[in-house]
């Protein structure tokens, strides 16, 4: 066998998500190669949750601003503001905080290639072979073709991955909304006064339900510190996103705001069935399909994803047990499934028109709601010790619901 280009584990896509799994991989030795093709840029709110900072190992130093409320926007203009007590939401640029992983990998001992995924193949003894389109750093000479061998590849490269395609059964059972959004100059970082009332608060994350925005999503503007993520995101293939962030622009008092750049791109709301091939490849991330229903919240849930398929990995490059690489989807499923099956149900039952959408705002003026969904959020998990606290919002959602309750 010819260990001069022959890996542990190659990981395919350095986003979140394959960043965190060649860092973890790195950590404990296994010799790992990071391949990530260059100038990609996700669409992404950029919010990341006081555990997520906690668990990875996140310095505050990356974060360009701190949301301490979000606002929720009924179809009818209606608003709630819910506080978060004691704490805040962190915002990210995803350039750098993508890169910072990259290089804190690097830094780890992972070994990093810029490049574009291919195919897999297989060599007489049975390992895979990586081939993959080689990036000069400069762009200044055109892709080489190159090939690289690994025991184990963990497949990270983004909703509908390439890597899935050709690997996983169930690759094409996921579900996905595209989201558009555009990163605009900021009033604060803006010289010019607008000519309209501009509602935007630098410490806040706007949510918008309305139907004009997404037929089955929501529009968001969320604070980037000198610049702000305006977007929206949906199902329905015959509904314009950019005009609708058009509309939010408009609803906002943004549309005078400087547009910077414009980006777009699929986002699972379902994990797939299986995440393994049963031989040497595991998923992680978007890969995985593994962003929350309702909220589109990815980040937190692709480091996971990429610090269990790591493990699965290790494991599996340690016993030769195939099996192994069946626990990240497992473990993943066992702390966090239950969380996405409430939040895929309260898509489906209240982001369904805006009579609906009108009433699910009207509930989250609702204390109870507030505080237990704030915690959902914050700390990752459902809240059991306050059983009498779900009892009310559950009567309170069921008249909500059938229309018993005032709006």
């Amino acid at each position: 066998m010819n260990t001069q280009d022959t890996y542990d584990v190659v990981v395919v896509g350095g986003g979140p998500s394959g960043a965190t799994a060649a860092h973890d991989l790195a950590l404990q030795g296994v010799r790992v190669l990071l391949l990530d093709r260059a100038g990609r840029t996700k669409p992404c709110g950029g919010a990341i949750p006081p555990r997520l900072m906690r668990d990875f190992d996140i310095p505050e130093s990356l974060l360009v601003a701190r949301a301490r409320c979000a606002r929720m926007i009924s179809p009818s203009d209606v608003k709630v503001d819910i506080p978060i007590e004691g704490g805040y939401v962190g915002l990210v640029d995803r350039d750098t905080f993508d890169e910072w992983l990259r290089q804190r990998a690097t830094d780890a001992g992972a070994e990093r290639r810029t490049g574009t995924f291919e195919r897999m193949e297989r060599d007489a003894d049975g390992v895979r072979r990586v081939h993959f389109s080689a990036h000069d750093p400069g762009h200044r000479h055109q892709a080489q073709p190159q090939s690289v061998r690994a025991r184990c590849i963990i497949g990270a490269d983004g909703a509908r991955s390439e890597v899935a395609r050709q690997s996983v059964a169930g690759w094409d059972r996921g579900k996905f909304v595209f989201a558009y959004h555009e990163i605009l100059r900021s009033p604060a970082a803006t010289e010019q006064p607008a000519s309209a009332p501009v509602d935007y608060d630098g410490s806040r994350c706007d949510v918008y339900y309305r139907g004009t925005l997404s037929p089955d999503f929501y529009g968001w503007v969320f604070p980037h510190g000198d610049t702000m993520s305006v977007g929206t995101g949906s199902a329905d293939k015959g509904f314009s996103l950019r005009a609708a962030v058009g509309r939010l622009r408009e609803a906002s008092g943004l549309s005078q705001m400087e547009t910077l750049r414009r980006e777009g791109a699929p986002i699972p709301l379902k994990p797939l069935p299986r995440w393994d091939d049963g031989r040497d490849v595991v998923l992680a991330g978007d890969a995985a399909g593994v962003v929350a229903p309702a909220s589109g919240e990815g980040i937190y849930y692709a480091m996971l994803g990429g610090r269990l398929a790591a493990d699965a990995a290790r494991e599996f490059v340690k016993s030769g047990n195939p099996k192994a690489l069946a626990l990240a989807r497992r473990n993943f499923m066992k702390e966090h499934g239950r969380v996405f099956w409430v939040l895929g149900m309260m898509q489906h039952f209240w982001y369904r028109d805006d009579k609906r959408r009108e009433r699910f705002v009207s509930i989250c003026k609702d204390k109870d709601v507030q505080q237990l969904t704030f915690d959902a959020y914050m700390n990752k998990r459902l809240v059991r010790s306050k059983p009498m606290a779900h009892v009310r919002i559950f009567f309170k959602d069921l008249a909500h619901l059938f229309g018993l309750a005032r709006v």
